[in-house]
């Protein structure tokens, strides 16, 4: 057996039990409108809630905020990309994307987040070298808070989960903020109910 496979087993081998999740306490829901408090949340952080009364308008959307010329790469079959991307892409190959579009899964209120898995993003770097992230949200796919997320099914059939809430940012040099210092410069959720 070569090195590498040999190596690979023992790690294979050296796998912990499976273990139970811990129970997570389910805390009094804040209330209000689940809506109002996810975009006054994801205002926070520097992102943005636009409206659209059907899929064919994101396009339009798109042109608006980022020009007709930007390159679009979608992971979603709602919105035609001009860039194709499939599971094969070549991460490296988006770095000239100017928006990444893609469907969350579900919101979270509480934080403004919305989040992704292996499934939503199709390859994952479309959710951090694109220039600009706009992300389709169904607003009856809105969770309460993150204790929430914890308890439904596609959280814990997902390889890995990514809750995004907003645009990249850094403020660690002089105190200053910068916006898209490791990710995308800006994030747009809009309001969309699934098909």
């Amino acid at each position: 057996m070569a090195t590498r496979e040999a190596f690979l087993a023992k790690v294979r081998q050296a796998q912990p039990a499976a273990r139970p999740r811990p129970d997570v306490p389910l805390f009094s829901a804040v209330g209000g409108d689940l809506r109002a408090r996810f975009t006054s949340a994801l205002q926070t952080m520097g992102g943005t809630c636009v409206e659209a009364a059907a899929a064919s308008d994101v396009a339009g959307l798109i042109r608006e905020r980022f020009g007709a010329t930007a390159t679009i790469a979608s992971a979603t079959a709602e919105v035609r990309g001009t860039r194709p991307l499939s599971a094969d892409t070549e991460p490296s190959s988006l770095q000239d994307v100017d928006v990444g579009v893609v469907r969350a899964r579900f919101g979270v209120a509480e934080t403004g987040s919305v989040w992704f898995s292996e499934r939503e993003y199709v390859v994952n770097a479309l959710g951090y070298i694109v220039q600009h992230l706009v992300v389709l949200l169904d607003p009856s796919q809105l969770v309460d808070g993150l204790q929430d997320v914890y308890r439904r099914d596609d959280f814990r059939d997902a390889r890995y989960a990514a809750l995004v809430t907003g645009p990249s940012a850094t403020a660690d040099i002089e105190g200053v903020l910068i916006r898209g210092a490791q990710g995308v410069r800006s994030l747009t959720v809009v309001w969309l109910a699934a098909e």
